[in-house]
């Protein structure tokens, strides 16, 4: 099974559309002619200034709160809009070059769920998930079931999606999806589907259910708490398991998403966020930036009910104004994803630890003769490198916190607290 060629080069802006557009949480539902779903189009200018090349949207389809308790697959939130919102939003992405990737929950559904209200027989597994009784699971050996989800994708495919992240995948019975996804791929085989996976053998699990890639949450935890621990082993540990996921897939990789705090809020540092991004941007898979990173927002996401509220805020018109930290943030984002697209060989690169101490971590990231060096600082005192420790002669300086750009240097000094990405030469 190979992913479509397009996703070599596909960077993700992800956006969280009801909470973007203020349509959840809401003190008075947005009326239906409000057509908000549109408000996200006066964003994707703003998606290309970051250098994305495509638009994860979260849950667009009928529900009663937060779009995941889906009551109605085959039409748009009323809050958002309507099909014809649908097919114009997805018409100014594609006319911007933009690929569009839908969120499919196909593990539960919401109360209001047609099948479930008629008790439909054999539907439903007696379950629901984790505990939320307004989320009712659905029987995924029911071959009826098997249909509707094969239909369904195939629908909003058809309509112009590029692809599905599949929620809670982790949950789902690997033989669902291996029965859904190559039924879909016969019709539309240009499709991407990314698992939801949070734990486990993510390859072992990617090949059993067909998968093209899956969540990378290894790597996001291993990112902010060896940054925030000064425990540079824990993300070389995890990137010698990303190592092994690039043989068979590549990853759908983030330091944040709709479900978790933000960066910048996670990190205790706010220079460290720089580290955590150059990581996302050297290494292997497939790169994702969640809407409002780029500009500095923080939120904390709780463990209660709306505690995702903070991490799903609404948007106003762009352009945002900023304050110092947010405008740095756009500049290292613009310049982190523009480097990532000039070298799209990262998509398949692996990595390789040069120097590896808690606080000090160098690696090569490489595919075939392409190689970059990064240098991470993360302590109170600089680190010296000579690049023959790298097993270069010199090296071309392309960015750093501290860094005068192109200047070709056989030893690199990086300040504390500091980055740098070189390519020998």
């Amino acid at each position: 099974m190979t992913a479509p060629a397009w996703v070599e080069h596909a960077i993700w802006w992800q956006v969280y559309p009801l909470g973007f557009v203020g349509a959840y949480p809401s003190s008075e539902p947005p009326r239906p002619d409000q057509h908000r779903l549109r408000r996200l189009a006066d964003w994707f200018d703003h998606a290309i200034a970051l250098g994305a090349s495509g638009i994860a949207l979260g849950p667009i389809f009928a529900s009663r709160t937060h779009g995941y308790d889906t009551t109605d697959h085959y039409r748009i939130d009323p809050r958002l809009g309507d099909d014809a919102d649908f097919d114009y939003l997805v018409a100014e992405a594609h006319r911007r070059g933009l690929r569009v990737l839908l969120d499919g929950v196909f593990n539960h559904v919401g109360v209001d769920f047609a099948r479930y209200r008629e008790a439909a027989p054999g539907w439903f597994s007696g379950d629901t998930f984790e505990g939320h009784a307004e989320l009712v699971t659905l029987n995924h050996g029911n071959p009826e079931v098997i249909d509707y989800t094969v239909d369904v994708m195939a629908h909003w495919l058809g309509r112009g999606a590029d692809g599905w992240r599949l929620d809670a995948a982790y949950i789902v019975p690997q033989q669902f999806w291996a029965a859904t996804l190559p039924r879909v791929r016969e019709r539309f085989p240009d499709a991407w589907f990314v698992g939801e996976l949070i734990h486990g053998d993510y390859a072992a699990v990617v090949e059993a259910a067909t998968f093209d890639s899956a969540t990378q949450y290894e790597l996001w935890k291993a990112t902010w708490s060896g940054l925030n621990d000064g425990n540079f082993f824990e993300l070389d540990w995890a990137l010698q398991r990303h190592n092994a996921f690039l043989d068979s897939f590549a990853p759908m990789t983030f330091v944040g998403n709709h479900d978790v705090t933000r960066i910048a809020s996670r990190l205790e540092r706010p220079e460290h966020v720089a580290h955590a991004l150059v990581v996302l941007l050297t290494v292997g898979g497939v790169p994702s930036v969640y809407a409002g990173d780029e500009l500095g927002f923080r939120g904390v996401k709780e463990e209660r009910y709306g505690g995702d509220d903070a991490v799903r805020p609404e948007f106003g018109s762009p352009p945002l104004e900023l304050d110092a930290f947010g405008a740095q943030m756009w500049a290292l984002h613009q310049f982190l994803v523009g480097l990532r697209r000039r070298h799209p060989w990262l998509h398949a690169a692996s990595t390789t630890a040069v120097r590896l101490q808690n606080r000090h971590y160098v690696y090569e990231t490489r595919n075939g003769d392409d190689a970059l060096l990064v240098a991470l600082n993360i302590d109170d005192e600089p680190l010296r490198l000579a690049l023959s420790e790298c097993g270069a002669a010199r090296g071309e300086v392309l960015g750093g916190s501290a860094a005068p750009p192109q200047e070709v240097v056989d030893t690199v000094v990086v300040e504390p607290h500091g980055w740098r990405i070189l390519r020998p030469v």
